[in-house]
Order: C-alpha cells, then sequence, then structure tokens
C-alpha cells in the first residue's frame, strides 16, 4: 500500500493506493487504483489526484472540482491522454495511456471530507518508476512469408524468439496462440514462473506429447506439433508478456508483445473404397468372392486397416450391420471359420465365404482406414470410409415335401381318447444339416359370419423343445395331452380324455431348418401346412331337475324342520350329484345382511361340510344326508325363531372325466320351502341411562341398560339376555363402534383389552337391569354410548329360543378436567422446591461470608484522653 497518516486508538476513515514503488515501462498504459473506506457522509465519494518529482505536488485531475488540473496537465487531460474513471462510488482509477519517462515519480490520492469528525487518513500516496522498453519479439520471416501445407498425421515445427535488457530483474511469459476463426485461442504457455500450462482444449495432446514447447539457444521458443490434425489449421502467432515483482511480493505484468510467425494449411488424406462387383447373385452351398480395393493420395509410411459387414437392409447404418471379418493395420486377420480374407496387394482385399445359404442374402460393404505413426512409437488414424453396399442374392435350393394329417383315433361320446398322426411325404433335396419340427393348432368351429381364429397347442423349436400354449399347458402338464414325435417323419397328438371343449377342427404345420455356418444357429427355410382334420360328435343339451318337499307342513319353534331333494337328470352319462342347502333369510335379519345363507353342503364324494353356520350352540344341529342316488335329506334340530326364510336345494351334476377327475355338467334349483312362526310372543325393548353423563377425570361413570317387555308376562327363569356395551368416540356416530364388555346369558363377562388407565366393570342388578361402570374416567372415555341385548325365551317344551338382537339409543358422556386438582400438586410442588432453594442459598451466603471472605483489619489505636481545660494549664 501507498503511505498514508497514521491513526492511532480510533476508526477513521482509510485511502489506499497500491504499494510503492510501481514500475511501468515507458509508453505503456498505466492504471493506479485509489479507493477510500470506513467513511462517513454520502456513499459516492470524490477524489483528487496530484503528482510531485521531489517538489511541490502538482494538481492532475479531480472528480468534482473541472477546474482542479493545473496548467501543465491541462492539455494531457483534454486529449484524454490522462482520465480519472471511477470504478465505484468509492474507487476510483487514474489512467495514464502512454506513461513517459517524465511521469516518474509520487502520485498522491486525496479524498475531501465528508466525516462528522476528522479521523483517519485522506490521502495516500505511491511511488512509480518508469524503466525503458527493453523486450524483443521475433518470428521466422521465411515462415511467415507464405502458408505452409502438409497432410493430416504430419509433424510440425514453429519458432519464435524473445529477450529483454530492462533495467529491472523481470521475467517472460511465452504463450503460442492459434486463430483459425474470429478470435485467437491460447495452445501452450510457458508462464513467468516457468511452468508449462496448456489450454484445456490441447490437455490431452500435450499430455499425451503431441504439443510441445521447447527453448532452445539465443532465447528461442519452439512449438512441436506431432500428428497434424484438421483443426490444427489456422494462422499462430508467439505471444510474450514480462512480469515484475511487486512490492507485495506478487508478480505484476507491465507490459505485452507479440508476432505472427506462420500460416498453417492442413490437407486431409483422400481415400476411396469400392467392391470390385455390383450386384452378385449365387446359388446356395455354393462359395461367394468379393473384392474391396481403396485408392489414397497419402505418401510415405501408413497401414490399411479393412474391415467387412453385413446388412439385411439396404437402409441399415454401420451400427446396425453385422461384422463379419477385418485384418488390422499388423495384416492380423479376424477368425471365422467359414470365411476368409487375403490380402491380394498394397490395395485389394479379397473375402471368401464358402457354403452360402439363404440366410447369407442381403447389402455386404467393406470399410478401410489409414493409419500413421507418430514419434512415440504409436498410430493414429487419419482417415476413414466406407464402400457403397454390394447386393447378393442367394438362391435356394428347392427343399419340397408334403404334409398329410390322419386321426387314427376319433371320440364317439364324451371323455373317449384322440389321437392324431401328422406325416411327411414326398421329402426331395433333404440333407443331413435339414431337420423338421412341427406346431399343432385348433380351430374353433364358429357360425358361417364369425371370423375363424386359431389357437396355438404346442410348438417345437428347432432344438426339438416343446413349447406349450395356453390351452393346453395345463393338461399337457397333468398328462391328459400328449405331444411325441413317433418317428423321423411323423409327429403326434394324444388327448386321453376328450371333452366337448375340444370339438373343432385340427392342423399341424411342419417347418425345415437348416443349419446356419456364420451364425451357428438353425434358420428356418420352409413351413407346410396340413389339411384340417375335425374332431366332433353328435351331442344332447344336459338337463337337470331339482324338486323340494317339506316333511312336516306344521310345527313350531323348537320342533326339528326336515324337507328334501330330488333329482333327476337327462343326458348325463353315469351322474354324481353335489347339494348345497341356502336359505334367504328376511331383510331384517341383522346376522347376513346380504340375504343368502349358505349352511351345509355334501359333494359328489359325499363329503360333509358346514358353510356359513356359526351357530356355536347349535354346531350339530344341522344335517345333510344322501337317501338314495337320487334324494338328499336335510334336517335342522331345535328350530329357533331367527331360522325363518326359504330353503332351497343348489344340485350340481357331475360327469366322469378323465384322470379319475370328475368334470362339471350343469346346475340346478330347487323350488323354495318356506319357514314361517306365527308367535303372538312378547317384545322386548331396551334404553339406556345415566344420573350424571358428565364426569370430571378419575370419576366413576354409570351406565344402565335396562330391558322392558310388552305384550305378555313372562317368569324371571324363562328368559335370559346377552348384553354388550359399545362406545363410538365421536360426537357423532361416524366412527366404528368399540366393544367395552358383554355378558352372555350364562354369567360369562367378557372385556377386551384396553390402551388406556381407565377400568369397567360390569353387573347384573336386576332380572332386566344391567349396569356397566367405567372406574376412573380418562378422556378417551368421551363418545356415544349404547348397549345391544339378544333374549332368550324358553318356550312350553323348554327349548330356548334366540329372539332377534335389540340395541338401545345412544347416551353421549363427556369427560372434563378438574383444572383446580390438575394444577395443585404442581403448585405446591413448586412452592416447596423454591423454599428450599431460598434457604440453601441463605445458607450459602452465610458460610461464605463467615469463613471464606473475613480480613483482619489493623485500626489504629488512639489516645483515650480528655481534653483539658484552659485555666488547668
Amino acid at each position: 500500500m501507498g503511505r498514508a497518516r497514521p491513526v492511532a486508538f480510533c476508526k477513521g476513515r482509510i485511502v489506499r493506493v497500491p504499494k510503492s514503488p510501481l514500475i511501468r515501462v515507458e509508453g505503456t498504459e498505466t492504471v493506479i487504483p485509489c479507493s477510500v473506506t470506513d467513511y462517513d457522509g454520502p456513499s459516492e465519494q470524490n477524489f483528487d489526484w496530484e503528482f510531485s518529482q521531489g517538489t511541490d505536488f502538482v494538481r492532475i485531475v479531480s472528480t468534482w472540482d473541472l477546474s482542479f488540473t493545473s496548467q501543465q496537465y491541462q492539455k494531457r487531460v483534454g486529449s484524454g491522454e490522462i482520465v480519472l474513471r471511477r470504478s465505484s462510488n468509492n474507487a476510483v482509477e487514474l489512467l495514464i495511456k502512454s506513461i513517459q519517462p517524465v511521469d516518474e515519480g509520487e502520485y498522491k490520492c486525496i479524498t475531501p471530507s465528508t466525516d462528522a469528525t476528522v479521523q483517519g487518513n485522506y490521502d495516500a500516496t505511491v511511488q512509480v518508476k518508469v524503466i525503458a522498453d527493453g523486450l524483443t519479439v521475433n518470428g521466422s520471416t521465411a515462415q511467415s512469408s507464405k502458408p505452409r501445407k502438409m497432410s493430416e498425421g504430419d509433424s510440425f515445427e514453429l519458432r519464435c524468439s524473445a529477450s529483454t535488457i530492462s533495467s529491472e530483474h523481470t521475467h517472460l511469459q511465452v504463450t503460442w496462440e492459434l486463430k483459425n476463426g474470429p478470435a485467437w485461442q491460447e495452445i501452450l504457455s510457458l508462464t513467468h514462473e516457468g511452468k508449462f500450462q496448456p489450454s484445456p482444449k490441447y490437455e490431452e495432446r500435450y499430455l499425451s506429447g503431441d504439443v510441445r514447447l521447447d527453448t532452445v539457444a539465443n532465447d528461442i521458443y519452439r512449438l512441436s506439433v506431432s500428428q497434424a490434425l484438421p483443426m490444427d489449421e489456422g494462422l499462430y502467432r508467439c505471444l510474450v508478456s514480462e512480469w515484475v515483482k511487486g512490492a507485495d511480493s506478487s508478480w505484476q505484468k507491465i507490459q505485452e508483445k507479440n508476432v505472427e510467425v506462420a500460416s498453417v494449411v492442413i490437407q486431409q488424406t483422400i481415400l476411396d473404397v469400392l467392391i470390385a462387383t455390383s450386384n452378385v447373385s449365387v446359388t446356395e452351398r455354393d462359395s461367394l468372392d468379393l473384392t474391396c480395393n481403396m485408392t489414397t493420395d497419402r505418401s510415405g509410411i501408413f497401414q490399411a486397416q479393412v474391415t467387412w459387414y453385413f446388412s439385411e437392409s439396404h437402409d441399415d447404418t454401420l451400427s446396425d450391420a453385422q461384422f463379419l471379418l477385418s485384418v488390422d493395420r499388423d495384416s492380423v486377420v479376424s477368425y471365422s471359420p467359414l470365411i476368409s480374407l487375403s490380402h491380394v496387394d498394397r490395395n485389394s482385399y479379397h473375402l471368401l465365404m464358402r457354403d452360402v445359404g439363404v440366410e447369407d442374402s442381403g447389402y455386404y460393404f467393406c470399410q478401410a482406414a489409414i493409419w500413421v505413426p507418430q514419434h512415440n512409437g504409436s498410430w493414429h488414424k487419419v482417415v476413414e470410409k466406407t464402400s457403397s453396399p454390394v447386393s447378393v442374392m442367394v438362391t435356394a435350393l428347392e427343399l419340397d415335401y408334403q404334409i398329410v394329417l390322419n386321426a387314427s383315433k376319433t371320440p364317439k361320446f364324451s371323455d373317449d381318447p384322440t389321437q392324431l398322426e401328422c406325416r411327411i411325404m414326398n421329402a426331395q433335396n433333404t440333407e443331413a444339416n435339414v431337420r423338421f419340427t412341427v406346431s399343432w393348432y385348433y380351430r374353433m368351429r364358429l357360425r358361417s359370419d364369425a371370423v375363424v381364429t386359431d389357437e396355438l397347442l404346442a410348438t417345437m423349436d428347432a432344438d426339438w423343445t416343446l413349447l406349450v400354449g395356453d390351452k393346453s399347458r395345463e393338461r399337457t402338464q397333468n398328462g391328459e395331452i400328449i405331444f411325441s414325435k413317433q418317428a423321423v417323419d411323423t409327429f403326434s397328438l394324444r388327448i386321453q380324455w376328450t371333452s366337448e371343449a375340444d370339438r373343432g377342427d385340427y392342423y399341424c404345420v411342419v417347418s425345415a431348418w437348416g443349419w446356419h455356418h456364420n451364425n451357428n444357429n438353425w434358420v428356418k427355410i420352409k413351413d407346410v401346412t396340413s389339411m384340417l382334420v375335425s374332431v366332433f360328435w353328435a351331442t344332447q343339451d344336459y338337463t337337470l331337475t331339482v324338486e323340494a318337499v317339506k316333511l312336516k307342513p306344521f310345527f313350531v319353534a323348537g320342533h326339528t324342520f326336515e324337507m328334501t331333494c330330488k333329482v333327476s337328470s337327462q343326458n348325463i352319462k353315469t351322474p354324481r350329484y353335489s347339494v348345497l342347502i341356502t336359505a334367504e333369510k328376511p331383510l331384517t335379519d341383522q346376522s347376513n345382511p346380504n340375504g343368502t345363507t349358505r349352511i351345509i353342503s355334501l359333494n359328489q364324494d359325499s363329503v360333509v361340510r358346514l358353510e356359513d353356520w356359526t351357530d356355536q350352540t347349535r354346531v350339530d344341529g344341522v344335517v345333510l344326508e344322501k337317501v338314495q342316488e337320487n334324494e338328499f335329506r336335510y334336517r335342522m334340530y331345535q328350530t329357533q325363531v331367527s331360522d325363518a326364510g326359504l330353503y332351497r336345494c343348489v344340485v350340481t351334476a357331475w360327469s366322469p372325466g378323465g384322470g379319475g377327475m370328475w368334470r362339471e355338467a350343469v346346475n340346478g334349483l330347487s323350488n323354495p320351502i318356506q319357514i314361517d312362526f306365527q308367535t303372538s310372543g312378547p317384545v322386548f325393548n331396551v334404553s339406556m341411562h345415566s344420573d350424571n353423563p358428565t364426569v370430571y377425570q378419575g370419576e366413576l361413570a354409570d351406565l344402565l341398560c335396562i330391558v322392558t317387555i310388552d305384550r305378555a308376562a313372562l317368569e324371571p327363569d324363562d328368559m335370559s339376555f346377552d348384553v354388550s356395551w359399545f362406545a363410538v368416540h365421536s360426537f357423532a356416530l361416524d366412527r366404528a363402534p368399540v366393544l367395552l364388555a358383554s355378558l352372555d346369558r350364562k354369567g360369562i363377562v367378557t372385556q377386551p383389552r384396553r390402551n388406556w388407565s381407565s377400568d369397567v366393570s360390569l353387573e347384573r342388578i336386576s332380572p332386566m337391569e344391567f349396569r356397566l361402570r367405567v372406574h376412573g374416567s380418562e378422556d378417551q372415555d368421551f363418545g356415544n354410548h349404547y348397549c345391544s341385548v339378544t333374549p332368550w325365551v324358553r318356550s312350553a317344551t323348554g327349548v330356548w329360543q334366540r329372539e332377534p338382537e335389540i340395541k338401545s339409543k345412544p347416551i353421549f358422556i363427556s369427560v372434563k378436567v378438574d383444572v383446580l386438582n390438575a394444577l395443585k400438586y404442581p403448585l405446591l410442588i413448586g412452592i416447596g422446591l423454591a423454599t428450599i432453594i431460598g434457604l440453601l442459598s441463605c445458607l450459602i451466603g452465610y458460610c461464605s461470608s463467615r469463613w471464606c471472605c473475613k480480613k483482619e483489619v489493623q485500626e489504629t489505636r488512639r489516645e483515650r484522653r480528655r481534653l483539658m481545660s484552659m485555666e488547668m494549664d
């Protein structure tokens, strides 16, 4: 920094200029910055510049006073040779476009005060030293007189000389630049610190040694380029800058010169690639002979690389084409068992393919590349070109054969076997490398105007692997359908048990496959389709009739309900029946809102199964048995009022299928049998009651469930109840109810697990009153509460009858918080802790003052004498 006035023990305005001295070269542009910080007043500050050569300071220029410039600088300032430009509100730059020796001296930057108080420094000075221009830069005149022409991949060198006789200790930086567009781009530099620095575009070539910068005798800097590329074409220049180390130990560029050295033209190598013949036609199993010719204007040392490609389409790109064979620049040929590549002469390469097939028909083309050696022993590809494709047509040897499809076994009835044989006849021009496979198809018989669809049953691939279609996969795995090859020329399809769904037309397709030597795989040559063979027999529709009969026309609740189902069928071979008993309950029955209940079933093997029968007290209360082959009987013991509804028999007829399996034939539904109890028995009602529906946390909540009876009076011993309590934890009944507790008619209490601290108890306080208590109520206990009651009534015969379930109206229970009790204990604990901490603080203060802070005070002893009166003297 420049010299500034010292400021001690305070903060104030600071004016800064560069540290002295500033060394500049005569005739170069010089910029001296000046800035001010830590000032008061407006953000935009003014600046004055003055100059001195050891005497008084002379005014140069000012930002705010146009008459500030002294007479001796008015001409230079007026012509723009000396300019004061502002870089920001608090910074300016003094610009001298061409500094001269007379400008050497001390420059002062002054800032007029805008502060409330005078603090800091208001000016700063910097010493500028002007030295003579001692830098010389020259290029080769012979090189720059005319363009240098060379081929791609060649090497070239460019030179320039740079030296300095400066009186100061300066360093030079040399940079080579190229212009092949609107702007110069840097190639490689030798910095003033002696480091080589390539541009990002040339960094990879610099690291590989293709671009180098060397120094030779007499201050000559040489640029060497190996393996020239098209991007190296253009005008080259040598840019030299002179650097000096400033007072702050940083390097500063004091001047820069350049010289254009040479113009370089890169001529690309010309390469033509051509296949000798245009269109070729060969016969299958013959040889294909193609020749690739290449011509180039390249001279000197180079090597060629040739690659052959194959494509099935004329429009395929090189990336889509198939690689055949290649010979690299070292004349090494890649391996292929049936293709050979030979080097006839320097510019011709011969491709020979033996035993060609139809699959070899397509387009062939060759690609050639020229490689040149580099200085480090590696090779560089300078040009690459691909020939136009040549069409090759391989004429196939006609492979001829016929297919005959016969049905050796045809079904007369359902579940009879079917066998079809597909035979190859009159095969010609077949050799050992040709094999046959078969595909089986099924065609459903449709109306004449319907679209015919063929469904694949199974097919063989070239390796004779069987691939089964979706229609026949499961049956093939179960052994119901068998595909086999009985002989070299015979394939068979056998259906062990033919069903009605198998009726239709069948045909086979035999495929011939030939071995592809180039790809080492099998290629399909030909497909031949057989005639249709029809598998069909006359059938009649299945009929099934089911009749349900109620054996006892009149009965009451508690008695046994009994009905039979008689089945008759036609056109079903040795049928068996499975029976399902269903009940259609009234819509008022809440146990089954869907209406139909599956009660019990008996399958075709006479295995009985309970379906949706959920009454645990009557697990053995329903029986379904087979009376005769076509008659079934259903019994329901100890009938309840809730059993009212329509009862039916759902019967399914089964016929024996293949492999011991049963096949469903037809379904039937019986007429309904109604169970209806005409009774004028009691009518039950239920209600909820609570003396205090609003409780505080921790208190007891009582809920009463009261049952009343209408129409008839019953003895308490003739009735019992299943009671359950539910809660819906919401203001509206929009959530699922939660079971709180239940009490069955035998007095067994059931409680689910609770996730909060409150508890419930349940008791019967009278024959028709039940009480639920919630102990230690919590917030989670609020909501709508109701009870559900299922009455049980004992009939005159002593049988307990279950009545429909009834529910009470909900009662909303709210739980409040006792604020006083909730805050009582925290307040007492807080007061106690505050008292203890206060007493402990007093005790600590007393002990500290008593023993830790005690000092011995020396008092001056005073004489205790009384003043004597003047008269006693």
